[in-house]
């Protein structure tokens, strides 16, 4: 492919693609480690990213995007991308979307979401009013394997111009120009970096066909509103804290009773994990949140009942104090 037939997105002079080896990335500490190692593979260098301090809430300020981009300019180096999060993995935590989308079109750089585990969440109602503004980015990733249980591996990115992403892939050598006789027809191979490829879109079709959207947007809902019940029962029990509140089926939380050191603490936090799990009622996990373990809830299976999270805060507070 000669410069003339390349897109105008590609044709890049020698010293734009020069001043590439100083693009620069940005995202939160509460970025999915994913999308670090992905920017490696890409050629990236550490001094490149741009992991940024996340608020009290663990989101995104604008503000310190905004900084951080100006002493780049400042320093010579060439901004093009920030890595929203539309639901975390630690706590559920949703960047604020639309200023970041007002930011990056004023700014001219690419916005990412990260939303492979909350962007499902956009089909129920309260979803998508918490997930406001995704649809304004530039690309998202969503993984149907996570809250559209689905067999893993099922997972997407979407395009708001798609053509970008077919512009960037597409190769048409003459061993598969057979394929390519009708124009109308989409071949994925040139939507991504795989020729030959699996049909990973069946299971998730076959799924909507068998159940109907309805039956996904139900059990959505009832994720969100199990955490924020776990959330009401666990503020029933002395002596536990909530460290996030209930965030896209996501609740974060400690045991602090008082005369306890916060080293003594950390240790009993981290222990009941493994003892709660070895009684075989439930599994949980635990988090690091401002350097400090935490207890972490998803309330996103729909066969958990109201009994079993009653049942849960009620093990956990018993093995806590034995």
């Amino acid at each position: 492919m000669n410069e003339k037939e390349q897109p105008e997105h590609l044709r890049l002079s020698a010293e734009e693609m020069r001043s590439f080896g100083y693009g620069v990335v940005y995202y939160s500490d509460q970025t999915h480690s994913s999308v670090e190692r992905g920017l490696r593979l890409l050629g990236f260098a550490p001094a490149q990213l741009r992991k940024l301090p996340s608020d009290d809430g663990y989101r995104l300020p604008v503000a310190r995007i905004r900084a951080a981009i100006a002493a780049d300019r400042a320093a010579g180096l060439q901004p093009f991308c920030v890595v929203a999060n539309a639901g975390t993995t630690n706590t559920g935590a949703v960047d604020p979307l639309p200023e970041l989308v007002e930011l990056c079109g004023l700014e001219g750089l690419w916005l990412h979401a990260d939303s492979a585990y909350g962007g499902a969440a956009v089909l129920s109602d309260r979803g998508r009013r918490l997930l406001q503004g995704l649809g304004d980015v530039d690309s998202l990733a969503v993984d149907p394997h996570k809250w559209l249980f689905q067999p893993y591996a099922c997972g997407c990115v979407l395009f708001r111009d798609v053509r970008q992403a077919r512009d960037t892939f597409h190769i048409l050598p003459e061993y598969l120009q057979d394929v390519h006789r009708a124009a109308e027809e989409i071949n994925f191979c040139d939507y991504g970096v795989e020729l030959t490829r699996p049909f990973r879109a069946l299971k998730l079709w076959l799924s909507l066909q068998v159940f109907g959207l309805d039956a996904f947007r139900a059990a959505l809902e009832r994720g969100l509103a199990q955490a924020e019940l776990t959330e009401a029962i666990l503020r029933g029990y002395p002596d536990w804290e909530i460290v996030t509140p209930a965030q896209l089926a996501i609740l974060t939380f400690r045991y602090a009773p008082p005369g306890r050191t916060d080293a003594e603490l950390d240790v009993l936090n981290l222990a009941l994990v493994d003892r709660l799990i070895a009684t075989g009622y439930a599994m949980i996990s635990s988090t690091v949140l401002r350097g400090r373990p935490a207890l972490r809830v998803c309330t996103i299976n729909p066969r958990t009942t109201e009994d079993d999270l009653h049942g849960l805060i009620s093990l956990l507070d018993w093995l806590a104090r034995t």
